[in-house]
């Protein structure tokens, strides 16, 4: 009995333990993590003979939210610079919506990225929070003091030249319009296009002439258990686009987990990220 007991001790002892490290990793140690990960993408619709076109992709900075503030923006930056990416795409949610997070003038944030540096240009469209706080606003803002192009149902030329590429910015599933058909409607027919767009639910309406559609909002689940996955997705697909490279009928989607935090200030088994995608013909 003696034994059984200190045994019983021992393992509730071990119990306590694994449960405070696990709740530290998720309100403080992944949360303040940032992964830069490199991942090359094979795309059917990516001319041969075009060379690659590496993205640097970040979504979802929630900026004001906890661990994510001026300074963490800064080294957003830093890191994706530090990358040489040929163009930036920000998929939106520059808003905090998070228990214990701030609101934080998009004025002062967009001046932060000004600093981004890509030959091919910065770019990006806006999310559902970036609606709720004041989407003109901060649309005015990254075009104003961040030297940011938003493409919001709208399509430029990313890269010219022998080589061009064209890349169309649809809006926000959910709080906008989401216009397909106009964001494409100025893409030359016979150039490879890239969508980029907040919401991943948008993906089924997507033509098969887009060589990649690239999307957030997610979190790759902020909260991701083994074998079980992803707790809540906020997708009314459930886990078919929660994170990562996704295939459907010759269609390609890539979403990325984000930076920042939304509704509950927790991360677990998908840290934040910034994704650098290189581009490139399938049979290359």
């Amino acid at each position: 009995m003696v034994v059984r007991g200190k045994t019983l001790r021992a393992f509730a002892i071990l119990c306590a333990l694994g449960f405070s490290s696990l709740g530290l990793q998720m309100v403080w140690t992944e949360p303040r993590d940032l992964v830069v990960r490199e991942v090359e993408l094979r795309l059917p619709r990516w001319p041969r003979g075009y060379p690659p076109l590496r993205v640097a992709v970040a979504s979802d900075l929630h900026i004001g939210s906890p661990h994510n503030g001026l300074g963490r923006l800064a080294e957003l930056v830093r890191r994706i610079n530090a990358t040489r990416p040929d163009a930036v795409v920000l998929l939106g949610d520059f808003s905090p919506d998070v228990l214990g997070g701030r609101k934080i003038a998009p004025e002062r944030w967009a001046r932060i990225l000004t600093g981004l540096r890509a030959r091919e240009g910065v770019y990006a469209v806006l999310g559902n929070h970036d609606w709720y706080f004041d989407g003109p606003r901060i649309r005015a803002a990254l075009e104003t003091y961040g030297k940011v192009e938003v493409l919001e149902d709208a399509s430029t030329a990313a890269r010219r030249g022998r080589f061009p590429v064209w890349l169309a910015g649809i809006s926000d599933f959910v709080e906008a319009e989401h216009d397909v058909a106009k964001a494409l409607a100025d893409v030359p027919t016979k150039v490879p296009v890239v969508a980029i767009t907040h919401n991943p639910d948008v993906f089924p309406t997507i033509p098969p002439r887009v060589a990649l559609t690239l999307a957030g909002h997610t979190h790759g689940g902020q909260i991701r258990l083994p074998v079980l996955g992803a707790l809540h997705t906020a997708s009314r697909y459930g886990q078919r686009y929660t994170k990562g490279h996704v295939t459907e009928g010759g269609r390609h989607l890539f979403v990325t987990s984000g930076v920042g935090l939304s509704a509950l200030p927790l991360r677990l088994g998908t840290p934040p990220e910034i994704v650098i995608l290189r581009l490139r013909a399938a049979g290359a």
